[in-house]
């Protein structure tokens, strides 16, 4: 069965939150660019606070508005709001309220991420299982590869 790509409709392609025009990456020069799935909260707020938007302050997705059309893009994979919902949620309110609810909405998103994380990592004996039963999995696959490779280059019974 040939896997069938998934592409959504909104969030396919995020933009930095310091150059709108450039893909946001961990690898950003800019560590302001990009917002990692374990930040603080309080991280991520300032982040979006500082993102990059343009001349004006009407909120809407326009070709001559790259920062606040990025925003408009995270906001909306966040919340599932559409294009118009964002506008007129926004109507004359400028762009400071804006990063502020794009800001919550993602430090929102990741909570339960950051919850189940910081859960796992406090079971010690889950993770060690985890790891025990990883490096088990390997060993046999290795050793069945290697069983393989030594039958085919004509060594037999080596251990």
């Amino acid at each position: 069965t040939i896997p069938q790509a998934y592409i959504p409709r909104v969030g396919a392609r995020i933009m930095s939150l310091t150059d709108p025009t450039s893909k946001m990456s961990k690898s950003d020069k800019d560590p302001n660019g990009c917002v990692h799935l374990l930040e603080k909260p309080e991280d991520i707020m300032r982040k979006f606070k500082r993102a990059v938007t343009d001349s004006g302050a009407e909120v809407r997705r326009a070709d001559d508005k790259p920062g606040v059309s990025n925003l408009m893009t995270i906001y909306s994979a966040f919340t599932g709001k559409s294009d118009e919902e964002i506008e007129r949620e926004f109507e004359g309110r400028g762009y400071g309220d804006f990063k502020l609810a794009v800001g919550e909405a993602c430090a929102d998103a990741l909570a339960p991420v950051q919850a189940e994380y910081e859960r796992l990592l406090a079971d010690r004996a889950y993770l060690e299982s985890v790891m025990r039963a990883g490096a088990e999995d390997a060993a046999y696959a290795a050793s069945r590869t290697m069983s393989k490779v030594n039958r085919r280059i004509g060594f037999t019974d080596l251990k």
